[in-house]
């Protein structure tokens, strides 16, 4: 598997608000912006999305794909692999949540190869730069619904 990226946000917040927007994957077309359409494909015994297959139009990037979420227990992570993809051969991801006081910390990792290669350090700044977009709209979308 390739080098990870790793960035964090703190949002205004608690863990639970924020995981509850993560989690609801039928509202990522209303606020990221890169995501086109979710279908939740399967669900854990807990009925949270187990499989969700993502349409991304990111310019001159556009894929179709499915993961596969592990939810942690104590509702502060969530880890996901890719299961099947167009552009892309691997995908690993993770988001984890640190109450800090009455906000936040939200640490983004994310691990993507994909089917053409790229140089790595191309990857790792595209990588930077989906997750830098996606933490923002996140932290944009939670503080929104706060």
């Amino acid at each position: 598997m390739a080098d990870q990226s790793t960035q964090s946000i703190e949002v205004d917040a608690p863990p639970e608000k924020v995981m509850a927007v993560i989690a609801d994957f039928a509202s990522y077309p209303e606020w990221a912006k890169q995501v086109r359409e979710t279908e939740v494909l399967a669900t854990d015994d807990a009925g949270r999305p187990k499989q969700v297959k993502l349409t991304l139009d990111a310019g001159p990037i556009k894929d179709v794909y499915t993961l596969e979420y592990d939810w942690a227990a104590d509702g502060r992570s969530v880890s996901w692999h890719l299961v099947r993809g167009q552009m892309q051969k691997a995908q690993d991801g993770r988001y984890e949540l640190e109450a800090v006081g009455n906000r936040t910390r939200v640490t983004y990792t994310l691990s993507v190869e994909l089917v053409l290669p790229m140089i790595g350090l191309l990857r790792r700044k595209a990588e930077k730069m989906v997750m830098d977009t996606a933490l923002k709209e996140l932290k944009r979308r939670v503080e929104d619904l706060a």
